[in-house]
């Protein structure tokens, strides 16, 4: 056995290697950068676009099987069924741990479920896997906002615009907390 293990290790370390390289497949970094540039850069009727695209981006697991398990939960989703849609991105968070994408989409159902603790400890795992996932922050703004902390969902709210200035329902939101945190301490 003694002559096979250094043969083993190295065929390991091969293997481990080349799923390095090919872990990122999937999400284009380089492309995802010039989106994210050109977002800054659009007028509000151009960010839909590159906004679009991004999520396109974003939605891109690397797994035909992965990407019908998105699929499934987002349809599930559609027709209300969010008990289904869980158990659907469930599947898909537990194969594909680092798909932030997933974990997103869950955040999704738990939130329209009510279940705001799951959908934040999901929000927490795109936000690790995907900083500059602006639907989760736009997400995780809507539950401070439920949980009646204005200064943390205005907050959050920024962060979002800081990235995707354009987003019509958080640019509304942060002009409404503005106006009621006026002259409250925050």
């Amino acid at each position: 056995m003694k002559p096979r293990l250094p043969f083993h290790n190295h065929v390991v370390a091969a293997f481990v290697a080349l799923f390095a390289c090919l872990a990122p497949a999937w999400a284009d970094g380089a492309k995802l950068d010039a989106l994210f540039d050109e977002l800054k850069a659009a007028d509000a009727a151009g960010s839909q676009r590159i906004e679009q695209e991004i999520w396109n981006e974003w939605s891109k697991s690397g797994s035909a099987a992965m990407d019908l398990l998105l699929e499934r939960g987002r349809a599930a989703m559609e027709a209300g069924d969010y008990a289904a849609a869980v158990e659907h991105l469930t599947a898909l968070t537990d194969h594909a741990p680092d798909f932030a994408e997933g974990w997103n989409a869950r955040a999704t159902a738990y939130f329209q479920m009510g279940e705001l603790g799951p959908a934040v400890q999901d929000i927490a795992h795109v936000l690790t896997l995907n900083p500059r996932h602006f639907g989760a922050l736009a997400g995780l703004g809507m539950i401070f906002e439920q949980l009646d902390q204005p200064d943390k969902a205005l907050e959050v709210y920024k962060a979002a615009l800081a990235i995707h200035p354009h987003m019509t329902e958080v640019l509304a939101s942060v002009e409404r907390l503005t106006k009621a945190t006026a002259g409250q301490d925050l």
